[in-house]
């Protein structure tokens, strides 16, 4: 593990060398605040509806988060309530998608984006409580892999920029290759390349990647293709080496 010190010179490298590719407005984003609202994502699912096929990929993801919402089995919301300590808490969505509050029943959240989850608990609240004082954090699990000081899961505000919590993972490494960084969900893979490197130079939160919980963040190595190259190397020299020091002997 490398001095601390190193790890940040790493992590603002990364940060001047993406920003050198950032899109000229972060206008170009369903931006204007870190949560995305619905009429800000329609927009924006028409916009890339009408690009080029990188486009209509991302367009995949807008279009999904539109249908069934931004929560998942699992994922944790932060609630507090003034004057009801029971209701102040973190609290997990249940395998069928619902929030449960205590004595107060369960909030269905499928089809709620996270802008909306606090207008959609309040009213919940409502029908219990006079005039509830509350604020609500959702929160996304994250797992950062790879050439990174910590690897390993983080629980993150979907407000974060995707490079502040690659920050929190401790930065790059000496090893790391950050332009071959890409963002995977199951099997299929939804960030890499050059539109990545837009996205982390911009300052895109989590929110504005249209990242969820469980998605995976990885960093590779930078030696892997050239550590190869010079393995091979190293091998074609070898009989060449041989026959020069049997022709020294005789």
């Amino acid at each position: 593990m490398m001095p601390r010190p190193r790890c940040l010179l790493l992590v603002c490298a990364f940060a001047v060398c993406t920003a050198a590719h950032a899109p000229a407005q972060q206008a170009d984003s369903p931006s204007g605040s870190a949560l995305a609202t619905r009429s800000l994502l329609r927009l924006e699912l028409a916009r890339l509806e009408a690009g080029g096929p990188h486009d209509r990929s991302a367009a995949t993801l807008v279009r999904s988060r539109l249908a069934s919402g931004d929560f998942q089995s699992g994922d944790r919301i932060f609630i507090r309530v003034e004057g009801e300590p029971q209701l102040t808490d973190t609290f997990t969505v249940n395998p069928v998608g619902e929030l449960e509050l205590p004595q107060l029943g369960t909030v269905p959240l499928y089809g709620v984006l996270r802008s909306e989850l606090q207008e959609r608990v309040q009213q919940h609240l409502t029908r219990f409580l006079r005039n509830p004082v509350l604020q609500v954090r959702p929160l996304i699990r994250l797992l950062i892999e790879g050439d990174v000081v910590r690897p390993g899961f983080y629980v993150v505000a979907p407000q974060q920029p995707l490079a502040d919590v690659i920050t929190e993972a401790g930065g790059l490494t000496q090893q790391a290759k950050p332009r071959a960084m890409r963002v995977e969900r199951g099997r299929e893979l939804i960030w890499s390349g050059e539109l990545l490197q837009q996205a982390l130079g911009a300052g895109y939160s989590l929110d504005q990647l249209n990242l969820r919980a469980g998605d995976r963040v990885l960093v590779p190595q930078q030696h892997d293709a050239d550590h190869t190259w010079r393995i091979v190397g190293i091998l074609l020299s070898l009989p060449v080496a041989i026959y020069a020091i049997s022709q020294i002997r005789h």
